[in-house]
């Protein structure tokens, strides 16, 4: 990698180190505050690695990195603790959803939506990523980006009308 575009690779990482922690602070259920760190630094990683191979990358592409090394790192944990489960039972906890969200309806609604709908939703709402942003963070077209996010929200209001 060249110094300017070490250069280029700090200056992204500086701008959306604060952006990418609070996208997977938010959804970092059902791991720990204590695995962010991780997860940011593998987000770290593999953007570093794939930095070159990326012409514009920003900070949606980023938050799209950490989706991905996030969905990664929840997997293993669910295997994790689908094996544990199996020679001691576990306790049940709340779910993200029930510890972020205090309005009833809404948590019903979101819990309601398929996963597709729920994450476009919330790039959105929670992480105030534009249209744009949401086809770069989740590797879409613009317009397929649009569609997802008009029907994620019409069906979030049908659902939360009918709670």
């Amino acid at each position: 990698m060249s110094a300017s575009r070490e250069n280029q690779f700090r200056a992204l990482a500086n701008s959306a180190l604060g952006p990418v922690a609070s996208y997977v602070r938010r959804r970092l259920f059902p791991l720990t505050e204590a695995d962010l760190d991780d997860v940011i630094s593998e987000t770290l990683s593999v953007a570093w690695r794939r930095f070159d191979a990326v012409p514009d990358a920003d900070v949606a592409w980023m938050i799209g990195v950490a989706r991905n090394v996030l969905r990664n790192q929840q997997r293993a944990r669910r295997r994790r603790d689908a094996a544990e489960s199996r020679v001691r039972p576990s306790d049940v906890s709340s779910s993200a959803e029930d510890v972020v969200v205090a309005d009833d309806a809404v948590r019903r609604a979101l819990a309601r939506l398929s996963e597709g709908d729920r994450e476009v939703l919330l790039l959105s709402a929670w992480d105030g990523l534009s249209t744009d942003e949401i086809a770069r963070a989740l590797s879409l077209s613009r317009d397929t980006a649009a569609v997802r996010l008009s029907r994620a929200t019409s069906r979030f209001r049908e659902l939360l009308t009918v709670s």
